[in-house]
């Protein structure tokens, strides 16, 4: 390996004891494949196989706590059915020496009634077409417990961790959010009530890893900082959200970001970026992860070597590498590829569904050398 990339593979200690052997983080990568109950497809396991080894981190995506909470073909955590999916998860990542924490979410008013097994598609304030509805102080209460409840069936499969998923516009991130939360209870109405859901689904987690004496489980929060629209996130509110965050027993933050080093909307200084006003304010009070669209060994090692983010979450990269770590370590970083060649789309092993983004252009997906980028993510 070319000793510069030396620092990348430097562990670190979180405050819980538990020590990731490296900077290198796998960002949960959304691959739209899953059984109609959450089981694993074989689409799903070749995907999967070896795509992360080396890694200190593995971060499994988006999965679901309540049968409400159905957006895409993904995984579940509901009930003790899910357990050998969830296990058979957790044994994938371990085989490939990571530790694997899942990120648990639900959609909210995203959900797709087509997926939500009768139940109605909920959020925290309803919209005037009915599409979605408000729920009710009970239901809340009750979608806390259900993210403790899929901590407990995460824990029991084998798991080292769980990621509450605060980001991207998804169930949690609605409650913080003044554009979607228009409460006047307990759970909105003020910054300090729209938090309220995300902070007591810490509490209701912690409880759960107190439970079972696992003080080494992690908890780890991801959110996304800013929002457009008048009444969107701002990046002060973000900075009060960490603020709130870090009184609660988490052992890192984790940021949703398209760009590593995109700058400040409102909020904060528009001249730096989002991931150095955020990592500035957590003042090394908690690791912090940083990601946003970086490919090569150089990209990712000049993103670490900013100082703003203690590990680097790689996304985009091992969907085209799928040995993007080994390449590193034995001096081939030259090959890493940067886009989607076509004429070997067999060996990056996608999905059906992430073939037909990148088909159609979509920048969710790393661009294609026959495609161009047709459509672009504003919004975060």
């Amino acid at each position: 390996m070319n000793p510069k990339y030396a620092p990348l593979f430097e562990p670190y200690r979180l405050n819980n004891g538990v020590e990731i052997k490296n900077r290198l983080t796998v960002a949960p990568l959304t691959i739209y494949d899953q059984g109609a109950n959450g089981e694993i497809t074989e689409v799903n396991r070749r995907f999967w196989e070896n795509r992360f080894r080396g890694f200190g981190l593995y971060i499994m995506p988006f999965t679901n706590v309540h049968p409400s909470a159905i957006g895409f073909e993904s995984p579940q955590a509901i009930s003790e059915a899910d357990l050998p999916a969830l296990k058979e998860y957790a044994d994938l990542a371990h085989e490939q020496g990571a530790k694997a924490v899942v990120q648990i979410a639900h959609a909210g008013s995203r959900a797709q009634p087509a997926m939500t097994k009768g139940y109605d598609v909920i959020a925290p304030t309803g919209d005037s077409f009915g599409h979605f509805r408000t729920m009710t102080d009970a239901e809340v209460r009750e979608m806390i417990a259900s993210f403790a409840n899929a901590t407990e069936l995460i824990l029991k499969a084998g798991f080292d961790g769980v990621e509450i998923h605060g980001a991207n516009g998804w169930l949690i991130q609605q409650f913080v959010s003044a554009a979607t939360n228009l409460r006047t209870d307990h759970w909105g109405g003020s910054l300090e009530k729209r938090f309220n859901f995300p902070l007591e689904i810490i509490d209701a987690l912690d409880a759960v890893r107190q439970k079972h004496n696992r003080p080494d489980f992690i908890i780890g929060y991801r959110f996304s900082p800013e929002e457009p629209g008048e009444r969107g996130i701002t990046m002060k509110e973000t900075l009060a959200l960490v603020d709130a965050l870090l009184e609660k027993p988490l052992q890192y933050l984790h940021i949703s970001l398209w760009d590593f080093y995109k700058k400040a909307r409102r909020g904060a200084d528009t001249q730096l970026t989002r991931m150095q006003i955020v990592h500035d304010h957590i003042n090394g009070r908690i690791p912090f992860f940083g990601v946003g669209n970086l490919y090569t060994a150089d990209q990712i090692l000049a993103a670490y070597e900013t100082g703003w983010a203690e590990s680097i979450a790689v996304g985009k990269s091992i969907l085209l590498n799928p040995n993007l770590v080994e390449l590193i370590e034995t001096g081939r970083e030259d090959e890493i590829e940067t886009q989607f060649d076509w004429d070997k789309a067999n060996e990056y092993r996608y999905t059906p569904k992430m073939l037909h983004g990148t088909r159609i252009g979509t920048d969710f997906y790393p661009p294609s050398k026959q495609i161009a980028i047709r459509f672009k993510s504003e919004e975060y």
